[in-house]
């Protein structure tokens, strides 16, 4: 059955983007972790599975606490737990500057973790009520702004942080420290926007009344379809470059550079997916989604320079289209608690795509980089579980 919409103020477009703008800061800051990886293996003499556990030290965090900061910020929502967020991501990327030692950077990507575990449900949440109704626009220029600043981190990275080196990422703290300012102010909104929600009346939303045992098969496939997106994605972001460095024999910069192409082509199809899952429905632009991108996928390890380089752009704008679809479509599931979804979706994703990321990092150092790369496309055919999922539109 279908779900009740809930009564909502009008779209707060400024919001909306003030906080896509935070999540820009969040995410570039958290990928210069990943994108240090090819001055980390050479300084500090890590193998491909080391790397792969600082990304797990990054992630799992996130992974354990967004589904607890989601359903604490839905029982008891604070206005300023988005400041604070941000404060703790500047200290972890001040200690990510200033680590020298394997153990140092592990501690660090742990405190870079706990910021975003922090960050996304509640984030998700404040864009969900800006977002006047447009749920899927709103979560889709939410996740837009954290793509585009992953996109820009391996940008940062050949531009900033490899000639000057790892303590060049210092400075980044100062970005957070705008992030943590923009968030106060948005504090005061959400304190205004509360008070007006409760002088207005405004009902709760009900669910779609699914057997518990179909909802729970409808997080199941969530789960699968995170998965086969999400250990994609992190191992895109993780090992790309050393991808193209091997086939090809690139520089780091070079390799960076077609990084940074993939990724922004990430972040221009999160920002489709939204505003078209609220046109034709969610789960259809989850079909066309992951498997849509498979067919890419499958040719990419086997092309030429210019060939992966097409082929990747179209991975990225098709399977990213996804994400904004689920979460909405997940939150639509369980309106009442749309943080604590929020931060399952989120926190699942990072925790399996981080899980992932180090096993296939493992992997490589026994069969290599490109064999790895021929198997990693093989995950999108779970995309064709998305035919079990109910339809609550």
């Amino acid at each position: 059955m279908t779900a009740h919409r809930q009564l909502s103020l009008p779209t707060s477009y400024s919001v909306v983007l003030a906080v896509s703008g935070t999540h820009l800061i969040n995410d570039l800051i958290q990928f210069l972790l990943p994108a240090l990886y090819p001055v980390l293996k050479s300084e500090y003499a890590l193998s491909y599975f080391q790397l792969g556990l600082l990304t797990l030290a990054q992630q799992i965090t996130a992974c354990v606490l967004q589904p607890i900061m989601g359903l604490y910020g839905d029982l008891r929502p604070k206005q300023y737990m988005l400041a604070i967020s941000m404060a703790v991501v500047a200290v972890g990327v001040l200690m990510l500057g200033l680590a020298n030692s394997f153990g140092l950077l592990l501690a660090a990507s742990a405190v870079l973790g706990i910021g975003s575990a922090l960050f996304h449900p509640e984030a998700s949440r404040v864009c969900r009520m800006a977002s006047g109704g447009r749920y899927g626009f709103a979560q889709s220029s939410f996740q837009v702004g954290g793509n585009t600043g992953t996109a820009l981190g391996p940008l940062a990275a050949a531009l900033f942080v490899l000639p000057l080196g790892q303590i060049s990422t210092v400075w980044f703290g100062l970005l957070a420290v705008v992030g943590v300012m923009i968030l106060i102010r948005i504090a005061a909104w959400f304190t205004d926007h509360q008070k007006a929600l409760k002088a207005a009346g405004t009902p709760m939303a009900a669910g779609p009344r699914l057997p518990r045992s179909r909802l729970i098969l409808a997080f199941a496939v969530i789960g699968a379809l995170l998965l086969s997106k999400f250990v994609y994605i992190e191992t895109f972001k993780s090992y790309y470059a050393f991808f193209l460095i091997e086939r090809f024999g690139l520089e780091i910069r070079q390799a960076q550079t077609i990084l940074f192409i993939f990724l922004g082509a990430v972040a221009l199809g999160t920002f489709a997916g939204g505003p078209i899952g609220d046109r034709i429905g969610r789960r259809r632009v989850i079909w066309v989604s992951i498997v849509g991108a498979l067919p890419f996928a499958l040719l990419l390890p086997h092309a030429n320079l210019a060939g992966a380089v097409a082929l990747s752009i179209a991975v990225g704008l098709i399977l990213s289209s996804a994400f904004s679809a689920i979460v909405v479509y997940a939150q639509e599931l369980m309106p009442q608690k749309v943080g604590m979804v929020a931060g399952f979706v989120f926190g699942f994703a990072f925790g399996v795509g981080a899980l992932g990321a180090a096993a296939l990092g493992g992997l490589a150092d026994m069969i290599g980089m490109q064999q790895v790369f021929n198997y990693l496309s093989l995950l999108l055919f779970l995309g064709f579980l998305t035919a079990l999922l109910p339809e609550v539109e």
